[in-house]
């Protein structure tokens, strides 16, 4: 979706060409796996570790700040750019070698950075917040007018609601913050695809080679659900507690382009965990052209197969654009670097913040247990049904600390027993093997260790904090401001969530 789309309506004629591109694309990729033409062909994978982060911004009042373009503007960076939502905004992390003290070197740029971000919009009155779901966010800030001036974020909105039908609803049912609270509801509907901006996350990528693809994406399916229940930090929308990681259910929903009778046909959703295990990469990109229609059906004049018989890397622009338009928590990508092809995982399931060390702890154990499930004398996808790590990520989306999670021969057991006693080891092991030095494996796995012995996520850490406000006698709105106010200064201090106070 990085894209530029420009074009505000489109023809059959121009959907008819799009979907032959989009499967002269795909023969391509078949074409390239099967002569090695990516860059990593034959050779073990390179670790380079990517990062997006995608950040709320609110005034000094601590309500979401329309301001994008005037708080990019003053950041004046690159890295910076815009989100759908008026009041988000993403950095995005150049790749960087995942070995020794880089990851370190990382978390300090990062810091840096963000520290930087923050000083120069604050001087427009407004601030960078990393966390999954801005907690004083309302129904009425999904109106279509916030949606940010980029054409495509708009034109992406007419392609969904054109595709549905009717007005979106979300609907989600909540966990109740404590003994003293019943369960919530949220139930609103709208007509712009913003409460999707609402879900601001921390997307992982990692370059792969293509024969090894297929197990990296199998091994990074298999723990979604584990890391969601590990760093959820996604707890209130529209003044409701919801889950502890609220993200998957309304990115779900708010991009659905299925009215109800194609739901109960059982259409497959845009927003899609998937529903096999995978022997090759391009099971992913057959999967996205046999069954999902184009939202944006922008084609160029290039034939992608006439550029490989010229003895070219094609760029294969209709593919990557329509890739875009389907959301996988575990994302295939095709990319082009120096005239170079070469394909990444993009790890999607993820919330931004609370903090950076909390965001490099979290990458961390992603990139450790995949690497050591990977190289692991019998896969675990062959151990488990893939529906049990679909339900594993409803599971952990919805109750954090909480759920019961499936895992092989262990069975039915919450995450922070199964990671004590099983995954820390593993994740420890693959970033050994990719040669991340014992003070980086210290660092950010004693922080997925504290979370664990301590129960204590940024989901927990915030709905403990309003439960309390509440106790106090303070309104939902209230109580929300100020934890948010609480939650914006230990953000800023840096020290991980599991050791915030309430």
């Amino acid at each position: 979706m990085g894209a530029e789309v420009d074009k505000q309506e489109f023809t059959g004629e121009d959907r008819v060409r799009f979907r032959r591109q989009v499967k002269r694309g795909t023969d391509a990729i078949a074409r390239m796996l099967a002569d090695g033409l990516f860059t990593d062909h034959g050779r073990p994978p390179k670790p380079l570790l990517g990062m997006e982060v995608e950040l709320n911004l609110v005034d000094d009042m601590l309500r979401p700040a329309m301001a994008n373009a005037t708080v990019l503007d003053a950041i004046a960076d690159p890295d910076y750019q815009t989100e759908l939502g008026q009041f988000n905004i993403e950095i995005n992390v150049s790749p960087r070698p995942f070995t020794t003290d880089d990851t370190i070197s990382l978390e300090q740029a990062l810091r840096t950075s963000l520290n930087r971000a923050e000083e120069r919009a604050a001087r427009t009155d407004n601030h960078l917040v990393m966390i999954g779901m801005l907690p004083t966010l309302k129904s009425e800030h999904f109106a279509h007018q916030w949606i940010s001036a980029n054409p495509r974020y708009d034109l992406l909105n007419q392609q969904i609601f054109a595709a549905r039908g009717e007005d979106l609803e979300i609907d989600i049912s909540g966990v109740p913050l404590d003994d003293d609270h019943q369960s919530e509801r949220l139930h609103t509907s709208t007509d712009s695809i913003l409460p999707e901006a609402a879900c601001t996350s921390l997307q992982l990528h990692l370059r792969v080679a293509p024969e090894d693809f297929a197990a990296h994406w199998n091994a990074a399916q298999a723990i979604a659900g584990i890391q969601v229940a590990l760093a959820g930090n996604s707890p209130f929308l529209a003044e409701t507690a919801l889950w502890h990681e609220s993200r998957i259910p309304v990115f779900e929903q708010a991009t659905d382009t299925r009215p109800l009778e194609l739901k109960n046909q059982g259409v497959r959703p845009r927003v899609w965990f998937g529903e096999r295990w995978i022997n090759t990469i391009f099971d992913l990109f057959e999967e996205n052209t046999r069954y999902f229609p184009a939202l944006l059906p922008v084609s160029t004049d290039v034939d992608p197969l006439a550029e490989l018989d010229a003895g070219r890397i094609p760029t294969l622009d209709e593919l990557r654009l329509h890739n875009g338009t389907v959301y996988r928590w575990n994302r295939p990508v095709y990319d082009i670097h120096e005239g170079q092809a070469h394909l990444r995982v993009e790890n999607r399931v993820l919330p931004a913040g609370p903090t950076v060390v909390d965001t490099m702890a979290n990458a961390a154990f992603y990139y450790g247990v995949v690497r050591g499930l990977v190289e692991s004398d019998r896969p675990l996808w062959s151990q488990m049904s893939f529906n049990a790590a679909a339900e594993n990520l409803q599971s952990g989306a919805h109750f954090g600390m909480e759920s019961q999670l499936y895992w092989p021969d262990v069975g039915w057991v919450r995450p922070d027993e199964l990671v004590l006693r099983r995954l820390l080891t593993l994740a420890e092991k693959g970033l050994r093997a990719y040669g991340v030095s014992d003070k980086a494996r210290k660092r950010y796995l004693s922080v997925i260790e504290g979370r664990c012995v301590t129960r204590r996520t940024g989901s927990v850490w915030q709905r403990e904090a309003v439960a309390a406000r509440e106790r106090a006698g303070e309104t939902r709105s209230e109580a929300l401001r100020g934890m948010l106010g609480d939650y914006i200064t230990l953000m800023h201090e840096g020290e991980p969530v599991h050791t915030w106070d309430v």
